[in-house]
């Protein structure tokens, strides 16, 4: 591990990650953000199909980081397991850009370009599985050694990770922008070819960036369970922290001194202290792992609807949409995909002042409370939603065209901004404080776990939000009635798709606050033990 200390806020490392990590949205969105549109009108999928498979993608993703994650904590090292899955999500994006070329070529079905569409997905979702969580892990090892320590919830060493946390996010969603609205724009006007072979540029490129500043990475290895004591990165610190106070610990006058001033400097109990002559093979060290997750898993349980709304802009927002007046002037006309990009432009705006203005005003609110405050404004979104798709149909009924399939209700596009434009403040407050949440509620064991536990939420959550979509198909389209999700937008009801989400996000929000009373964190589990 590199030493010395760093100066105040990120190194060089953290911020060349974070452009890393902001060119890996860029990639990815500029294929997900528009894909439902490419499997409705170039694979003549309908509208429910295409939206299923995009969730089901979407949440096979998501949900990968948890199979990768145990390995790469326990065996393998960060940065070549970043490098490693790189190639599959490079090989995966440039199968995709030759599927759609097949298909350009040859624009009638044909069962070898379908298939290989479905393998070069899953390459995608096979590289992003490992080089995500690996590459936040990686970040965070970037910061500074005696952050690893518990410390009270005032220290100010806490903010540095708060900092990465925000600025990461910043990073990502900056990419997404930028591959919602350039993207979708150059695949609806020039064609997917060349939309889908910008965005593997593009991820070859941050491939690139990464491996040129493997010199002035800080490498933390996987060894630490065979490390001698005093090699040990946390017991160095734990001893700096030791020596730089002052602390004598010479009687038991001393001793009982200690633990009334500075108890959560009662680290013996710490993990990152037991586990030094663990084995990550054993049993015992798989137990203490599965009972950190079991530990967090009714909040991870709660956040899952929350995760079903942030499935909607990329699928029934983008279709509601395409049914609205879109054109500005005579001439340029939007594509419904690019104002998913209102939800990261509203991260972007707010993410510079969550530390000045935010986080000052919400003072005294901790992390799990700000993640209510971000699903109680998903609540408003879906409501919102609903209100807005209702005002739709009545329009299209007025104007006699709800039998008249394809045809554009003369309703601004533009309505739909709030409901984005909220997500996008939700966003702020949840996602950000998901990945704070995950970060140090796992011991340092486990950081590659934890961010998959992250991941994992939205993964589960497209996987919801297909099934939801399936059984609500399969209801409303019995005894011969046109079910919510028809081809035909108007005569589709996404209005009560939109209650539904809303009824029970708020259900979920209710029942988040009622466990968020008993949870107990871990650093008042770790200053129980000291006690």
């Amino acid at each position: 591990m590199a030493g010395g200390r760093r100066p105040k806020g990120l190194g060089k490392s953290c911020i060349l990650l974070i452009v890393v990590a902001g060119m890996e949205r860029f990639a990815f969105k500029g294929v997900a953000s528009n894909l439902v549109t490419y499997l409705t009108d170039v694979v003549k999928m309908s509208n429910s199909s295409a939206a299923k498979m995009v969730n089901s993608w979407c949440g096979f993703t998501s949900m990968l980081p948890l199979l990768v994650a145990p390995l790469a904590d326990a065996y393998w090292d960060r940065y070549y397991t970043i490098l490693s899955f790189s190639f599959f999500y490079v090989a995966g994006l440039m199968a995709l850009t030759s599927t759609t070329l097949a298909l350009a070529w040859n624009p009638s079905d044909h069962p070898i370009p379908s298939s290989f569409l479905f393998w070069s997905l899953c390459l995608i979702s096979l590289g992003q599985g490992g080089f995500n969580p690996s590459l936040q892990a990686f970040g965070t090892d970037q910061l500074l050694l005696e952050e690893e320590l518990p410390c009270s919830k005032d220290d100010p060493k806490s903010n540095t990770k708060r900092y990465f946390f925000q600025w990461w996010y910043f990073g990502i969603c900056s990419g997404s922008l930028l591959g919602v609205i350039l993207m979708s724009y150059i695949q609806d006007t020039f064609g997917w070819v060349l939309g889908f072979a910008i965005p593997t540029i593009a991820m070859i490129i941050s491939i690139a960036f990464f491996s040129c500043g493997s010199r002035i990475y800080t490498y933390r290895h996987n060894d630490i369970t065979h490390s001698k004591p005093l090699e040990n990165t946390a017991t160095k610190a734990t001893v700096s922290k030791c020596t730089s106070s002052r602390i004598s610990l010479s009687n038991e006058k001393d001793v009982e001194e200690l633990e009334l001033q500075e108890k959560p400097l009662c680290v013996e109990k710490s993990d990152s202290i037991e586990c030094l002559n663990e084995n990550p093979k054993s049993g015992s060290y798989l137990l203490k792992n599965a009972k950190v997750i079991l530990r967090l898993l009714p909040i991870w349980t709660m956040l899952l609807i929350f995760a079903v709304i942030f499935q909607q802009p990329t699928t029934f927002f983008t279709k509601q949409g395409m049914a609205m007046k879109r054109n500005i002037g005579s001439i340029l006309k939007i594509p419904p995909a690019t104002l998913q990009s209102a939800i990261t432009l509203s991260v972007i705006i707010l993410m510079p002042l969550y530390d000045r203005v935010l986080i000052p005003i919400t003072r005294g609110i901790n992390v799990m409370q700000r993640m209510g405050i971000g699903m109680f404004l998903s609540v408003i979104a879906m409501v919102i939603a609903a209100i807005i798709e209702m005002k739709r149909l009545e329009i299209g009924k007025k104007m006699g065209i709800l039998e008249s399939q394809g045809k554009i209700v003369p309703l601004s596009i533009f309505w739909l901004l709030p409901q984005y434009i909220l997500l996008g403040v939700s966003d702020v407050f949840t996602v950000v404080g998901m990945q704070e949440f995950f970060y140090y509620e796992v011991p340092i064991r486990m950081r590659t776990m934890g961010f998959a536990l992250y991941t994992s939420v939205f993964g589960v959550g497209s996987f919801l939000s297909a099934l939801m979509i399936s059984l609500i198909e399969l209801f409303t389209s019995s005894r011969g009635r046109r079910s919510w999700f028809t081809d035909n937008m108007s005569e589709a009801r996404l209005d009560n798709l939109y209650w539904l989400l809303a009824i029970a996000s708020a259900m979920s929000l209710l029942l988040y606050v009622i466990l968020c009373k008993c949870f107990k964190s871990r650093g008042d589990l770790e200053n129980e033990n000291c006690k």
